[in-house]
């Protein structure tokens, strides 16, 4: 007998759900031992769904990483909370995460309303809790326990990796009995195409500072597999010229830099030699404009 039809198996779409710079994504890379989301210290990184899949002996967990939800403005940003809050509708338990270093309470309560609303199971992950005094984290049990009827609260580093797999006991224990709903050796829903573009955007947030705002965007223009090399064409889409010039750099510098790190990454996760060519693009207010947005799969 297969181990997917064994009568205690698991499985279910889990969301992470979250404010901007909770963790979201560092914890999905973290729980599938593979980068396939990207990170920064600027929170709104991820803007698209980003699907894991965790196979353990008696479950598969397959996880939904979102966009952080946040008091939205932009044409751009508005589409990516509703992402956010809609994916909540299609899932079977909800992971809710809480940056513990973060004083910043408007997103949380917007999350918090939306979340009492969906009458899904719904277990809080207390992240970073390698940044702050052991004896403030029973007070935020306390404190989040009070707040809704969470099945469990668990605190976890994500970037260290403490606690993560309690936590990942914690959620299957949450999720309907029922057969694999992936094949047991995958990952990710995503394409490695889609994943290079997203390591090029990370570049860019990682290495560009405050300077450039979050109207950027990455379309690969070509994706070519020949015997052991990757050839990658691809474009970097930006507001305004001003923008253009910082991504490009003195001499092309800081454009060639975002190129080498991006190849690295893409080398590591094809496990091919990668060769990178990037463009940078001006497209006038694409982050405003209904058809831009579509174009580039918002």
């Amino acid at each position: 007998m297969e181990t997917n039809e064994h009568s205690d198996f698991t499985s279910g779409f889990i969301a992470i759900i979250g404010a901007p710079n909770a963790g979201k994504s560092t914890l999905l890379n973290r729980i599938i031992g593979q980068k396939i989301s990207i990170t920064s210290k600027k929170p709104q990184t991820t803007r698209d769904r980003i699907l894991g899949v965790v196979e353990r002996p008696l479950s598969q967990l397959v996880f939904v990483d979102t966009p952080g939800i946040h008091k939205a403005n932009s044409l751009l940003n508005r589409k990516i909370v509703d992402q956010a809050l809609a994916t909540v509708q299609d899932v079977d338990t909800i992971l809710l995460m809480v940056d513990v270093t973060s004083s910043k309470e408007e997103a949380q309560t917007i999350i918090m309303e939306q979340l009492a609303k969906t009458g899904k199971p719904i277990l809080l992950a207390l992240n970073k809790i390698d940044r702050v005094e052991k004896n403030r984290v029973l007070p935020l049990i306390e404190k989040y326990s009070a707040l809704l009827d969470f099945k469990a609260i668990v605190p976890i580093s994500a970037k260290n990796g403490t606690y993560t797999d309690t936590l990942l006991d914690e959620l299957q224990g949450h999720l309907p009995r029922g057969p694999r709903l992936f094949p047991k050796d995958t990952l990710t829903d995503v394409s490695e195409k889609f994943i290079a573009a997203e390591m090029i955007r990370e570049k860019v947030f990682r290495l560009t500072g405050m300077e450039i705002p979050y109207s950027i965007a990455v379309s690969v223009d070509s994706f070519k597999v020949e015997k052991r090399l990757i050839e990658i064409y691809a474009s970097i889409h930006v507001d305004r010229n001003s923008q253009k010039g910082i991504i490009i750099g003195k001499g092309g510098a800081m454009l060639k830099k975002i190129g080498t790190q991006a190849r690295k990454d893409i080398e590591r996760m094809t496990g091919l030699k990668v060769l990178l060519k990037l463009f940078v693009k001006v497209n006038k207010n694409w982050s405003q404009s209904e058809k831009a947005l579509r174009e580039f799969g918002y």
